[in-house]
């Protein structure tokens, strides 16, 4: 792979990361309601499921997606009701000074795990990698270092974006520390939680 192509790889990837989507609001209401660490955790998770469709484009694998069809539906609408669960919860949550701080309702690895949930529920997006690489890689021609590289890409690409969304979710809750503030920060965060998993339920 020359250095051109993976530049130009990056920029693709870049360009996409920047389209708010189902994870990029999940990252920014966890981070809101729970802080960063556990925004992180959940970046971690999408970033591990970004891998495993790497993986699944480079190596042809794509029929998987189809013949685990049914076991993508459920992982989907799985995570989808896990956050309108979160979401309804931080809604109803009764808020104090202490709350804006930190809110640890969920552990860092259930975060992880619900990023990972949220990537996975979207098997097509197989497809826009499959659609992504031949126009900038001989996806004959992959070897190990080949892979490494473009999973490292990806996650320079798409977790520097989600940690920039993470950062600024972060800031914002810093400007607004004060109870109301913290009333108004879980309400905020409860209805994007219930937004996206709603749309991770009904995206196609």
């Amino acid at each position: 792979m020359s250095s051109g192509s993976l530049l130009a790889l990056f920029g693709a990837m870049l360009i996409v990361a920047l389209v708010p989507g189902p994870a990029v609001l999940a990252v920014i209401a966890r981070t809101f309601s729970s802080g960063f660490s556990r925004g992180l955790m959940m970046i971690i998770g999408i970033t591990l499921g970004d891998f495993i469709f790497i993986l699944l484009a480079l190596f042809g694998l794509s029929i998987i997606s189809e013949i685990l069809g049914t076991t993508f539906l459920i992982i989907k609408y799985a995570s989808a009701a896990y956050l309108i669960w979160l979401g309804i919860s931080l809604f109803k949550s009764k808020s104090s000074a202490e709350d804006i701080k930190v809110s640890k309702e969920s552990s860092l690895l259930a975060n992880l795990i619900t990023g990972l949930m949220i990537n996975l529920g979207n098997p097509k997006a197989i497809v826009f990698y499959i659609g992504l690489f031949p126009a900038f890689i001989d996806v004959n021609q992959v070897v190990t270092v080949d892979v490494m590289t473009i999973m490292g890409i990806a996650t320079i690409a798409f977790g520097s974006v989600n940690i920039c969304y993470a950062l600024l979710a972060l800031r914002a809750k810093k400007m607004l520390n004060n109870p109301d503030a913290s009333s108004l920060i879980n309400k905020t965060a409860g209805t994007i939680m219930v937004s996206t998993g709603a749309l991770v339920a009904i995206k196609a």
